[in-house]
């Protein structure tokens, strides 16, 4: 079992494809990501890098993408992860670039978390097994993906992972990038509180109370300090 504390593991941003999400993360951080892989259970695939830093010391962002030419190894019936079949917001983003829209909280115990979640009502979804091949092995985890692919509160409460013996930041240089705060406004940020205490990460983030769910994450880049907000 990985023995880390709780925590930020990294954020999700959503492309229409990955090179548009490369072009996009030059021009707005100012970097090239260059690490990645592909993930045959969802269909999916990503480009990583490292935004570890003080606040945060094992963080990463993930630009995700469907890949077109992939089959994808889940039932007929099910989803993908983090909403990505999710008509609507594929249009969003097909119309808008890339965005934040989501983030993913690292475990010890992600079986014990998602019983703590369901003691608040909340059903964070089955605990699967997932991997991908890099260059220096095959990484593995476990992750919750409801059968419904959906995010939950608007993409502010996380999904929770779980990983093997080795972690993306464990082979990820320093890129540059650093994230320094993420906020969650939601309507119900009583709740949110809650369930973030709960997993054990609500020391990691600012909770606010808005009308609307939103994401907002601000970073330290070559570019100076940007902020990445869901629509």
């Amino acid at each position: 079992m990985n023995a880390q504390a709780p925590g930020i593991d990294h954020l999700v941003v959503l492309s229409p494809d990955l090179p548009t999400g490369v072009a996009w993360c030059e021009h707005i951080l100012g970097i090239t990501p260059t690490a990645g892989g592909e993930h045959p259970l969802m269909g999916t695939h990503n480009r990583i890098f490292n935004v570890s830093g003080p606040a945060h010391p094992r963080a990463y962002l993930e630009i995700i993408a469907i890949n077109s030419i992939a089959i994808s190894a889940i039932p007929v019936s099910a989803s993908r992860w983090f909403d990505m079949d999710n008509a609507a917001l594929q249009q969003q983003v097909a119309q808008h670039g890339p965005q934040l829209i989501h983030w993913v909280a690292s475990v010890p115990d992600v079986a014990e978390r998602c019983t703590a979640l369901a003691a608040l009502h909340i059903e964070r979804g089955a605990i699967v097994t997932a991997s991908r091949p890099t260059p220096s092995g095959l990484l593995h985890w476990q992750i919750t993906v409801r059968g419904d692919g959906r995010r939950l509160m608007g993409g502010c409460l996380p999904t929770l992972i779980q990983w093997g013996a080795v972690h993306p930041c464990d082979s990820l240089p320093a890129s540059g990038v650093q994230l320094q705060q993420l906020t969650l406004q939601h309507p119900q940020a009583a709740t949110l509180q809650a369930a973030c205490a709960a997993i054990g990460v609500a020391n990691f983030v600012a909770i606010v109370s808005g009308e609307t769910a939103r994401l907002t994450a601000q970073l330290s880049t070559p570019r100076g300090l940007v902020t990445l907000s869901s629509h």
